[in-house]
């Protein structure tokens, strides 16, 4: 089944796709801009072209933008058999020394964690991280924020019927309570996405990835040496309280390694929902900490 062709918000879109071979497969991502390296890479059940709207507004502001697609997911390559953080970190490093380097990661949701994994592993190739709602510690059901929260309950009760039942279905509800506000052209991605989803083997794979529980980048935080950037959408549905989760993650960095942003409205998904307000925390974080 061929997926729906997506709007074009740019140069990003229209870039071809490339792949770069890792031990067991492959990872597709496409480029877009010219400076130092920025790799952008997605969270569970979606597709590199999350980054849509936010990557050419990182071009723009001087910056080569490489988004990758999560190893079976995409146009990346199926038959993994595990796709955990520290997984998704080798393929990202792997990515980064194909490029040459040094990079700075962007990563959402679990590739948040990820690149957590990446810096704390080989600081020589990754300069800085910006980690956007990230899953960079185990998470732990709060019950009494989700008898006291809706979007926290709401989120939870989604995502547990995604893995219980399977269901493609519960994913693209889930998907539409974790974007508070829609971009325009939200019909069309969602079928886009629903139509990747629905090939052969890939609804099994990123089930894949909720079978780990972010331990591994927990244990990393402690040993990252580079400039950390998190950035929280507060309206995000996966944590009872965004703004503590982000504050707790820079709280387990080193002293003076990380920054918190919260984005006030914005759910799990603010790289796609307000963009430019996300590219502006980004790009002057950048301009501080990417390198040639």
């Amino acid at each position: 089944m061929n997926s729906p062709a997506l709007p074009d918000p740019g140069a990003f879109s229209a870039a071809p796709t490339s792949y770069v071979s890792v031990d067991d497969g492959r990872i597709a991502y496409e480029s877009t801009g010219e400076g130092p390296l920025v790799v952008l890479s997605h969270g569970i059940g979606d597709l590199r072209q999350s980054y849509r709207f936010l990557a050419p507004l990182l071009a723009a502001a001087g910056y080569r933008v490489v988004a990758a697609d999560l190893r079976g997911h995409g146009d990346s390559s199926t038959g993994w058999a595990s796709i955990s953080r520290s997984d998704v970190a080798s393929d990202l490093l792997a990515l980064v020394r194909h490029l040459g380097g040094p990079a700075v990661l962007v990563g959402q949701s679990l590739s948040g964690g990820s690149a957590t994994i990446a810096a704390a592993r080989a600081p020589e190739l990754i300069s800085a991280v910006v980690e956007l709602n990230p899953f960079t510690r185990v998470p732990k059901t709060d019950l009494g924020a989700m008898l006291r929260v809706r979007r926290y309950r709401r989120g939870g009760l989604l995502m547990g019927a995604t893995v219980a039942f399977r269901s493609l279905g519960m994913w693209l509800r889930y998907l539409n309570a974790a974007y508070p506000a829609k971009p325009a052209d939200w019909a069309e991605y969602t079928a886009a996405l629903r139509a990747k989803l629905s090939e052969p083997e890939r609804m099994g794979q990123f089930l894949l990835t909720m079978k780990t529980n972010g331990a591994d980048a927990e244990a990393e935080l402690a040993h990252v040496t580079v400039p950390v950037l998190v950035v929280m959408g507060w309206a995000d549905p996966d944590f009872p309280d965004p703004a503590a989760e982000g504050a707790a993650i820079v709280a387990a960095l080193p002293p003076g390694t990380g920054t918190l942003e919260v984005v006030e409205g914005a759910g799990h998904y603010l790289h796609a929902e307000r963009p430019a307000e996300t590219a502006a925390l980004i790009t002057r974080f950048l301009a501080s900490h990417a390198r040639a």
